[in-house]
């Protein structure tokens, strides 16, 4: 695991590259691109981006047009704006067109710290899993978004793809094929699984560590797509270990959580906790210090494990 870049850096430093390769990429930016990092393709490629300004619903409607006339419309703006402000304009003329656009949400969850509630998404990937023909990725460090949004442009049809704002130790590896509707086994164990998206991959990664020197053994998967969603990972954890413990900084309900209670509820019933932030909005405050207080820590992440193995 190596510190090195915040997966939102990556999506700025990915769509400049592809931008090369690919003249049909365009990228709309509601007055964020500075922070989203997509400022490089601006600068790069003026004539394939465009500054929409605070009209998210509006950048929405454009990009199905661009779709429509055969560009690869990347949308780049904070959860909170897409999908958050602009559900409707997603539903009706990118879902249910079946529109090739790619929207990429960076800042979600607490992550984003300072800026307080409103602007803390914590439905995003609720509102987009529901949607017929969106795709949902949500990786978790800089190599996994890479990838992520590498087969989010070669998807013939819309994708959703989720980007976090701080930098992360990376767990996903270079070598490693990123597949659309595939989860990752990032650590071997036969007792309980823990699995996770985001920034939450790195947290229950330690928690396992710290569990394994209690004499627990503990399988860690890396889940980057929720729709689709790895059934067959899931189902086989469901059956090789005691119960499932999922991480998201998202609500609890509607993400990983729910999807996975899906999964085994229709093939083999276990019993599935989840660490997320629990039917409450946040509040202002550093990152780690929200993580704190919502429970998003490595000792609650050991306590639900603790419940689930009765010890």
């Amino acid at each position: 695991m190596t510190k090195i870049m915040a997966p939102r850096d990556m999506h700025g430093k990915v769509l400049e590259e592809l931008g090369e390769e690919n003249d049909k990429i365009f990228v709309l930016s509601g007055d964020l691109a500075a922070a989203t990092k997509v400022v490089y393709f601006g600068r790069k490629f003026p004539d394939r981006f465009l500054n929409v300004g605070i009209a998210e619903q509006n950048m929405i409607g454009i990009a199905a047009g661009l779709a429509r006339v055969g560009f690869i419309p990347i949308v780049s703006t904070f959860a909170c704006f897409a999908p958050g402000r602009t559900y409707d304009q997603i539903r009706q003329v990118i879902a249910y067109s079946n529109a090739n656009v790619k929207i990429m949400s960076t800042h979600p969850g607490l992550a984003i710290g300072m800026d307080g509630a409103i602007h803390q998404s914590l439905d995003d990937i609720d509102l987009m899993r529901e949607l017929p023909n969106l795709v949902v990725l949500a990786p978790s460090d800089e190599i996994s978004t890479k990838k992520a949004i590498i087969k989010a442009i070669e998807h013939n049809g819309p994708v959703y793809v989720r980007i976090g704002r701080k930098e992360c130790p990376t767990h996903f590896s270079e070598d490693k094929e990123f597949e659309i509707g595939k989860g990752y086994t990032l650590k071997g164990g036969n007792d309980i699984t823990f699995m996770a998206h985001g920034s939450m991959v790195d947290i229950m990664y330690k928690a396992a560590v710290e569990m394994e020197k209690m004499g627990v053994s503990v399988r860690v998967i890396e889940m980057p797509s929720i729709k689709p969603i790895d059934k067959e990972l899931i189902l086989k954890a469901a059956t090789e270990t005691k119960g499932i413990v999922t991480g998201e900084d998202h609500f609890l309900y509607g993400g990983l959580y729910s999807a996975v209670c899906e999964v085994v509820s229709s093939k083999i019933p276990c019993i599935v906790k989840g660490v997320a932030v629990n039917d409450t909005f946040g509040e202002s405050g550093k990152p780690d210090e929200l993580y704190k207080k919502y429970g998003l820590t490595k000792e609650n992440v050991i306590e639900k494990a603790k419940e689930i193995l009765n010890i």
